[in-house]
Parts: C-alpha cells; sequence; structure tokens
C-alpha cells in the first residue's frame, strides 16, 4: 500500500522527527507498552545506549531523520512493494552506505546500534531494524523475517518483496531464500512456514539482545552476557528462553536467590509441560543445594 495523499502532505509539511522526547523513558517502560507501539530502531537504540552512559544520542537521531526525509523524497509516491524496497535499498545503501559487515561480522558493535548507525555497518538483524523503521513511518508494510541466521525484510502485503539489508539490501528471490534456509537449518527444513513468519518487535528485539549475549559468552564474559539476558526479560517477559538463559548465568556466578525468581517467572509464562517439568526439577535441586 503507497502513502496515501494526507500522509504525503503531512510528511511534505513536517518530516516525521525522531526526536529524544519520542523515546521511551527506560525499558521498563518499554516492557510494558503494547508491541505494535514499539518503533523498532528508537527501542533499539535506546537499549543501545545503556551501554554508552552520557553519550549525546543526538546524531543518532540526527542520522534516522534524514534517512527518513531522504526516503520521502526517493520513494514517496511508490505504491508497489518493488518499488518500495527499489527505495529502501537506494536511500540506505546508495545513499547513506548502510550495509553489512562481513570481514567483522561477530564483531560486538554490529548489533549495537549506536555504533552500526556511525559506522553504518551491522548485522542483518541490526540493519533490518533500520530498514523496517523506515518503512513503517512512510505507512509501508514492513516486517523483519524470523528467517534463521540471517534476518530478512519482507516489503508490502500483498506481492511482497524479500529484501536483505546486509546485502545492500538486494532483493531475494525464492532460490536465494532456499539457499539460506538450506545452510542455517538444512534441507529438510527448508520451506517451513515459521522460517519465514515476521517476527513481532519484540522478538526482533530479542533477537538483536540475543546476538549481543552470545558473543558476550563466547568472548569469556559471563557478566556481560547475564546483563543483556536481565535486559531481555525486561522487554519482553513473555520470552521463556530469556528466562532460562538468565536462570542459567546467575547460577553459573553463584546466585541462587536471583536464579530462582528467574525459574519462577519462566513458570509463569510457559505452559510447555517439558519445559515446566525442567523447570520444577532445576528449583528442586536449587532447593536441595
Amino acid at each position: 500500500m503507497g502513502v496515501s495523499h494526507s500522509w504525503q502532505l503531512a510528511l511534505a509539511q513536517a518530516p516525521i522527527k525522531a526526536h529524544s522526547d519520542r523515546m521511551l523513558a527506560d525499558i521498563e517502560t518499554l516492557g510494558l507498552v503494547d508491541d505494535d507501539e514499539i518503533e523498532l530502531d528508537l527501542a533499539a537504540l535506546m537499549l543501545s545506549e545503556l551501554d554508552h552512559p552520557g553519550l549525546d544520542i543526538e546524531e543518532s537521531l540526527v542520522l534516522i531523520d534524514d534517512i527518513g526525509e531522504r526516503l520521502f523524497e526517493v520513494g514517496g509516491l511508490a505504491e508497489s512493494a518493488a518499488q518500495q524496497a527499489e527505495a529502501l535499498a537506494q536511500v540506505f545503501y546508495g545513499d547513506f552506505g548502510f550495509t553489512g559487515d562481513a570481514e567483522h561480522y561477530d564483531a560486538p558493535l554490529n548489533s549495537d546500534l549506536v555504533r552500526v548507525l556511525e559506522r553504518r555497518r551491522g548485522l542483518p538483524v541490526s540493519l533490518s531494524i533500520l530498514y523496517v523503521a523506515a518503512a513503517r513511518r512512510l505507512g509501508w508494510e514492513a516486517d523483519a523475517l524470523n528467517t534463521p541466521g540471517h534476518v530478512l525484510v519482507r516489503v508490502g502485503d500483498e506481492n511482497s518483496v524479500l529484501i536483505d539489508p546486509f546485502n545492500k539490501g538486494v532483493r531475494v528471490p525464492p532460490q536465494r531464500l532456499a539457499a539460506l534456509l538450506h545452510g542455517a537449518v538444512g534441507l529438510a527444513a527448508v520451506g517451513r512456514a515459521e522460517h519465514v513468519a515476521p517476527m513481532s518487535n519484540r522478538i526482533v528485539l530479542v533477537r538483536l539482545l540475543l546476538n549481543q549475549a552470545t558473543r558476550a559468552e563466547q568472548g569469556g564474559d559471563p557478566l556481560r552476557a547475564l546483563t543483556i539476558y536481565e535486559r531481555m526479560t525486561t522487554v519482553a517477559s513473555e520470552h521463556a528462553d530469556g528466562w532460562w538463559e538468565l536462570a542459567r548465568l546467575q547460577l553459573q556466578v553463584g546466585d541462587t536467590e536471583a536464579a530462582r525468581r528467574s525459574l519462577s517467572a519462566m513458570l509463569e509464562v510457559t505452559r510447555d509441560p517439558k519445559r515446566r517439568t525442567l523447570v520444577a526439577a532445576t528449583l528442586e535441586a536449587i532447593a536441595a543445594g
């Protein structure tokens, strides 16, 4: 669906601004708002800001504004998904130089939105967040997809188009999608609906944070990983895996009381019998000491 005439007029007269007064006060608030009220890039920027105390993020906000204004100039009249996808690629890669950091893929700064905006390099999930948020501000349908190992963006509802923000925003034809899925989950799983399903805003943020936590553990910093899982459970309290990983790390650092609270919270949000049995057994083991 293209931008309506009323949207065109409003955007032309007063471009959408991502100023700091539109950002939520803290991540506790982010955890309470409805999912569709979350603006992905601002939420990810707020999470990133936690790792940069005292940093003035005005430059980041101005860049987000500039991207939005340029996208309106290039694609404000785009009606088809193909036209919108082309406009996104032109603006993000062609005009602003955003692309994937293949050379330093596992570097933590690639999932830190402050640094992604500075360097204009990032992971598939961090770049997808920027694409999706910018598209939605023009009233376009856009979603980050749950593609294993490599987040893609779907633009449009009917006759939708898949694009790869990590690879200059190029279109992803069916054969390329099949190859990505084959590489990530094996031939037998190719075509499963959950692998190309749109993620909720919270789950996109969870996936971003999961990248940070995984890299922290791989780098031998469990306390950093623990901090990230705390953020994850605050932002997405219904995400049972976040509670489990948080409890695991709390036990690893010897904080059994915190682990008990995390496991109890997990019991509140999961109805899976196997998981509940596992959590109950873990709680019993903690009590037995």
